[in-house]
């Protein structure tokens, strides 16, 4: 039989496979660049709103005075307060608690029935609406005892906290070599102290971001202390009591009609920004000097 003719095989030059890929190349850094600056110009523009209506009435006075009836001359001293004490607490229960499921979940669970139930369940936590949780706190905790409180808020708020504290903590750990935990053992180090003393200081970054993300989520939650917390326009200490928190103070004055309320709902929104932007550059500062 005749062989059939081979094809003839197509070379492309190498100058035009070199400038196709310098154009596609740049192609991709266009979008790149031209993305990063569309996410930074509107998060300049939220920054910017915030500084042009907040500062105008950020004063001592706002620090100094509880929250007053309109045309009262009020603060937002108890607000800024109680958001303390009850994010504070907040963050008391879920971080011990994430970061020891954390633990278990990377160095002990595996793909047990029991770890692949917590991770399910630290999933649906993290994509469930916050309104939800402060319906269930209500119902377990404040229907029950027939009052409001600083620490039903705080325990909404530890329930959201919690997931994202879980999660990163079992992310952090599993990017932690298996080499770094067998030279461990090797040396006749328990797992246990391995864990603790060599893994979690590898991963203590990550895990510190994490619960900056956790606190950022939960500090300007409002619809978990609707039904929780409730609010409270005095200055009170006592977490076993209505409580107030800035974005309460936030929710109840931007709507209003009053000028005064209005600009204190605008100083609210720009302390809570500030405080948490300042908390991420300081650790973020720390953990890159080896401080933290």
């Amino acid at each position: 039989m005749p062989t059939p003719p081979s094809l003839p095989i197509r070379m492309e030059h190498p100058l035009s496979l070199t400038k196709r890929r310098r154009f596609i190349d740049c192609i991709a850094t266009t979008f790149s660049w031209g993305a990063t600056l569309f996410v930074l110009f509107f998060l300049g523009s939220l920054l910017w709103t915030l500084l042009y209506n907040g500062l105008p009435g950020f004063t001592f006075h706002l620090f100094t005075h509880s929250m007053k009836a309109p045309t009262q001359n009020g603060g937002l001293a108890n607000a800024i307060v109680g958001s303390i004490l009850q994010v504070g607490f907040a963050l008391l229960l879920a971080t011990p608690t994430g970061l020891l499921t954390g633990i278990y979940l990377a160095e002990y669970g595996g793909q047990s029935a029991l770890a692949r139930t917590v991770r399910f369940v630290s999933d649906m936590l993290l994509s469930v609406p916050s309104i939800l949780v402060g319906l269930f706190v209500y119902l377990i905790m404040v229907a029950p005892l027939k009052h409001f409180s600083g620490f039903a808020g705080s325990l909404s708020l530890a329930i959201l906290a919690m997931p994202i504290i879980v999660r990163t903590t079992e992310n952090m750990l599993r990017l932690v070599p298996a080499s770094v935990r067998e030279a461990g053992i090797a040396l006749g180090i328990p797992h246990w102290r391995v864990t603790l003393f060599i893994c979690l200081r590898a991963a203590k970054s990550g895990i510190i971001t994490g619960i900056l993300l956790a606190l950022a989520r939960i500090a300007g939650e409002t619809a978990p202390l609707l039904f929780t917390s409730l609010g409270n326009s005095k200055f009170s200490l006592n977490m076993e009591q209505p409580m107030a928190s800035i974005t309460l103070a936030i929710y109840e004055y931007a709507g209003s009609a009053y000028q005064d309320w209005m600009q204190e709902a605008w100083n609210g929104a720009l302390l809570i920004t500030a405080a948490v932007l300042i908390i991420n550059i300081v650790v973020r500062i720390g953990t890159r000097k080896g401080h933290l």
